[in-house]
């Protein structure tokens, strides 16, 4: 065996999988292989050969993404059924916008606005429990305006006080919606996030001697 070749092999193999060219004929395909190497006139006119090329790629990406569709189209539903369910439990209070949320323990400090910068711990998970974010698990608390994360956020933690630990039960339209977010959250993703409260971060009050630029 030439290695080299058989090498080659592998990796246009590999590709061709991922592609989903599965049901190709091995035969006609090493002949074409045979006939560029050996510069033998193709069985096949370039025009032709690009014309059938096209038509399967057109037809792989409609089938990709009807299958991307019944995917998300299922998770969308697993959210809606969760959420439906979740809202008939004791304790869990459901807002008019969809958010709902169940206070795990209060707290006793100032209430953030939308326009204040937190600090908090957190965990996020998808409705099946897969985590796909920890603050905890950094071992470092997070801080960020309030009016610059998602929705969900923004609304519940205006609920908190200092020292507060909430859980928020989300729904996709007021988490990362259609889009998801990265390879962790897919699109029409209902979120679940045990957030902790620590702190409302003081405004920085302007010093007189700072220069004003106008």
């Amino acid at each position: 065996m030439d290695k080299l070749s058989y090498a080659l092999g592998l990796n246009i193999g590999h590709q061709l999988s991922q592609m989903g060219a599965k049901g190709l004929n091995i035969d006609d395909f090493a002949q074409a292989i045979k006939d560029v190497i050996a510069g033998n006139t193709p069985q096949l006119a370039d025009a032709e050969a690009q014309t059938i090329l096209q038509k399967f790629f057109q037809d792989l990406e409609e089938k990709q993404r009807a299958a991307q569709a019944e995917t998300f189209k299922a998770v969308k539903k697993n959210g809606e059924d969760y959420l439906a369910e979740n809202a008939k439990k004791d304790g869990v209070i459901t807002l008019p916008s969809g958010l709902q949320y169940q206070v795990l323990k209060e707290g006793n400090g100032r209430k953030p606005k939308a326009t204040d910068t937190v600090k908090c711990h957190y965990e996020g998970m998808l409705v099946d429990g897969t985590m796909f974010d920890s603050s905890i698990q950094r071992g470092e608390p997070a801080e960020f305006p309030l009016n610059g994360v998602i929705a969900g956020w923004t609304e519940g933690l205006q609920l908190m006080q200092e020292g507060a630990k909430y859980r928020f039960f989300i729904p996709y339209t007021l988490g990362y919606g259609e889009r998801g977010a990265g390879q962790s959250i897919p699109p029409f993703a209902a979120l679940i996030f045990d957030v902790e409260l620590i702190e409302k971060k003081k405004k920085k009050r302007p010093n007189i001697n700072d220069k004003i630029n106008v």
